[in-house]
């Protein structure tokens, strides 16, 4: 029962506000090297950025009402079970649609799927023969937050808390071999909800942003390791300093 209650699979779900759907969506299509689904949904709300080998990660969601931001669904053989294991961990089911939408004990959406994935695609090689992919999810968590949220994913995800040698407000989850996507819990000081955003890991980091940039991204902030962008619609993501093979410093 534990393995049917436990994530074998993490996509992540760029929620687009109203409006914003089609730019955003053709953006992440190019960024990411991957093609768009066949919409689905009552309302053709869903769709799945496709990638060229592998199964899927990242999947859009055009929202009737709210602001955009990015969601996780984490995929397990029985939503039941994972659902009571998770609320005994501090998330707070929120409704049960055949998936289930639940929150993290600092508010950060998430839902309990079964879509059967085990493949991790490898990272796209573009004409100058850099390399990148999508392959962290950010949680942006308040101070006050923190440690709840920090020890919420690592139970959560099985998955032990490693330091990071990157910045000292970061706190890193193990990354998982068989998962598409590591969690990185950032504390972002104040605030009173748990937000995320993506992070994309290139082997030429000033390529990869002249890239996006091309593709109407904006960059934000520059920093040691990673450079802060603006997608077409104004969603905040990251692209960083990491082998986007494995994941890990150069």
């Amino acid at each position: 029962m534990t393995e049917a209650r436990k994530p074998f699979w993490i996509s992540a779900f760029l929620d687009q506000a109203p409006g914003e759907g089609e730019a955003s969506e053709a953006f992440w299509a190019a960024v990411t090297g991957t093609s768009l689904s066949t919409r689905r949904g009552d309302d053709g709300e869903f769709a799945t950025l496709v990638p060229a080998d592998g199964d899927d990660h990242l999947r859009v969601q055009r929202l009737a009402d709210g602001p955009r931001g990015v969601h996780l669904d984490l995929h397990v053989d029985d939503v039941r079970a994972g659902a009571d294991r998770l609320a005994g961990l501090g998330a707070v089911e929120v409704a049960d649609l055949g998936h289930i939408i639940m929150r993290s004990p600092g508010g950060m959406t998430f839902c309990l799927v079964t879509h059967p994935c085990r493949v991790r695609t490898s990272p796209v090689v573009w004409p100058d023969g850099h390399r990148s992919l999508v392959d962290q999810v950010c949680l942006d968590v308040p101070s006050v937050l923190l440690d709840a949220e920090t020890a919420f994913w690592s139970r959560a995800l099985e998955l032990d808390v490693v330091a990071s040698a990157t910045a000292s407000t970061f706190r890193p989850l193990r990354r998982d071999p068989a998962l598409p996507l590591r969690i990185l819990l950032q504390d972002i000081g104040s605030g009173d909800v748990v937000r995320a955003h993506l992070d994309l890991a290139t082997d030429d980091r000033a390529a990869e942003v002249a890239r996006h940039g091309s593709l109407g991204a904006q960059v934000v902030a520059e920093h040691a390791r990673w450079t802060v962008l603006a997608d077409p619609v104004g969603r905040a993501y990251c692209v960083t300093d990491r082998d986007p093979s494995t994941g890990l410093l150069p």
